[in-house]
This record gives structure tokens, sequence and C-alpha cells, in this order.
């Protein structure tokens, strides 16, 4: 995997949040392997985060990605969800 997954989610859970403010039930959603422990999931972040910013723009529209939402994200600490 390439770790676009993880940046969906993160978004969509950022979706929720928001639902859950209108008065929505809150979703759990794990953004790696459940199997990682708490450094394998930071490693995870970093670099899928890092992989954010070599993205062409075809494969940004492929995501469902701006360039601004993608540079957001990749521009994000690693211990930030």
């Amino acid at each position: 995997m390439n770790g676009l997954s993880d940046v969906r989610l993160t978004l969509h859970s950022q979706e929720l949040v928001a639902g859950h403010d209108q008065g929505m039930q809150p979703t759990a959603i794990r953004n790696a392997p459940s199997c990682l422990g708490r450094w394998g999931l930071l490693w995870h972040r970093l670099h899928t985060r890092k992989a954010l910013l070599e993205l062409t723009p075809e494969q940004l529209r492929d995501v469902g990605l701006s360039h601004e939402q993608a540079k957001e994200e990749a521009l994000k600490p690693f211990w930030r969800l």
C-alpha cells in the first residue's frame, strides 16, 4: 500500500468529526494497519505524508485530493492526526 488510503481516511475522519458536531455518533477510524505499534504508526504517518508531496496532479485527482489538501496534510507533523 502506498499510503494514499491513510490520507483519505484522515480526511474522512475530519468529515465524521464535523458530522459528530452536528449530532451524529462518532466512528472510530484507524489511519494505519492495526498491527503497528506506536513507533510504527508514527513512521507510517511520516512516510505516507512525504509521499503526498511526490504525487502528480493526475495521481492526486485519482485519490480525490486537491494540491492544497495534499500539501496541508503532507506538512503536518507526524505526531498529529
